[in-house]
């Protein structure tokens, strides 16, 4: 639920603006704002993640992204979308975004068995990219009824996920004995640089989607390039989760035995090509399809990456290492968004978008060199036990 309605809001916003102000800098800015907040944010948002309940953590950051979501819809009410207003608003929704992302991502583990993990990632994933289909269409469609509408459901169902969220039980939680120190507070950081194939494999992420990402660019594509309006930009924004979720069912008929590592940097390089193939293309159906590829390509990396980070990391420090991570994923999704559409802004949507996809197929290259034992692993249970 949470997950659907961020996308929901994330759809209509975009285009909402984009609408209003034809201003491709501004889908940079929606980026930028939520990113900010993560990466301030990132030092007490993983320890509270550790010495405080992450359920707690869960559900009050969900509670304040409803809030954020309730201001934007009586923006709408008012008939004024003030664009400054709006991006203030979501620095503070991305508050809540740096302390629920730790906090979510630890949490699945205190819940399931260690021996089931990896598929309950599969799961897990399912569950978010089948909101990552849903969210994007229901976007359109309610943006065609009104963008208040769509901001009223995004409302309701953040509301819904905190009650179900503070319904789990409370799990069990390994917690540091030791007082708060600056050690302990940078903890997260001294981990993942001293584990190589961690910091490889969210490096990775981090610069391929940052430079790779179109998705803050779709309502362009959608209005200019495509034509296709807000119901098209809610199916464009669909079509990489339908793929995710189409190569998940394979992961789950067949999953990955061997070569994780070599897996890992190939399907990154295919999203790059994928990501170009999108930037040239004028067709809606190819662009659709290029955009089910990205999906495909990055569900792979996201699939081993996480259960990479997550087994390998222990349970006392997890929320500072995820929070760390959360910090990557953010550069590489908020921050690529800035990125994205401050070339937009110069360069036009077409060459950022294209350069970009080649500029991640150069970056899976590079990432053989600089962290060669990434590339060699094998059994995603190939892990030193923590």
């Amino acid at each position: 639920m949470s997950a659907t309605g961020v996308q929901i809001l994330s759809t209509t916003i975009g285009y909402h603006l984009y609408d209003i102000t034809g201003n491709a800098l501004l889908l940079g800015y929606i980026g930028l704002v939520q990113f900010l907040p993560a990466i301030i944010l990132v030092v007490p948002a993983g320890l509270a993640s550790d010495r405080i309940g992450r359920r707690f953590i869960m559900g009050s950051a969900i509670w304040l992204e409803m809030l954020c979501a309730v201001a934007i819809l009586a923006l709408a009410l008012l008939s004024d979308f003030n664009p400054t207003l709006v991006l203030i608003t979501l620095t503070v929704f991305g508050v809540g975004r740096a302390f629920y992302s730790p906090a979510a991502s630890s949490l699945a583990v205190n819940l399931v068995p260690r021996e089931d993990f990896a598929n309950a990632v599969g799961w897990n994933t399912a569950t978010w990219q089948l909101a990552h289909v849903a969210g994007p269409s229901i976007g359109g469609v309610l943006y065609l009824l009104s963008p208040s509408v769509a901001y009223a459901v995004t409302a309701s169902l953040l509301c819904l996920a905190g009650v179900l969220i503070f319904s789990i039980p409370k799990p069990p939680q390994r917690i540091e004995a030791e007082p708060t120190s600056l050690a302990t507070l940078v903890r997260g950081f001294t981990y993942v640089w001293k584990e190589k194939v961690v910091l490889g494999a969210i490096s990775l992420d981090l610069f391929a989607v940052m430079l790779g990402g179109a998705v803050a660019l779709l309502p362009i594509y959608a209005k200019d390039i495509l034509d296709i309006g807000p119901l098209g930009n809610g199916i464009l924004r669909s079509s990489p989760a339908i793929g995710a979720v189409i190569m998940l069912i394979i992961l789950t008929r067949f999953p990955i035995r061997n070569h994780a590592g070599a897996i890992l940097l190939v399907t990154v390089a295919l999203f790059g090509l994928s990501t170009a193939v999108f930037g040239l293309s004028v067709l809606p159906w190819l662009s659709i399809l290029a955009l089910m590829l990205i999906g495909a390509f990055d569900m792979i990396s996201v699939y081993i990456r996480e259960v990479i980070l997550q087994l390998w990391t222990p349970d006392e420090v997890r929320g500072r290492v995820n929070a760390v991570n959360s910090i990557f994923l953010g550069a590489s999704n908020e921050l690529g968004d800035f990125r994205a559409g401050l070339m937009a802004a110069v360069y036009g949507a077409v060459f950022t978008v294209t350069a970009g996809g080649l500029a991640a197929v150069a970056i899976a290259g590079l990432s053989v060199k600089i962290f060669p034992g990434l590339a060699k692993i094998k059994s995603l249970n190939d892990h030193p036990d923590p």
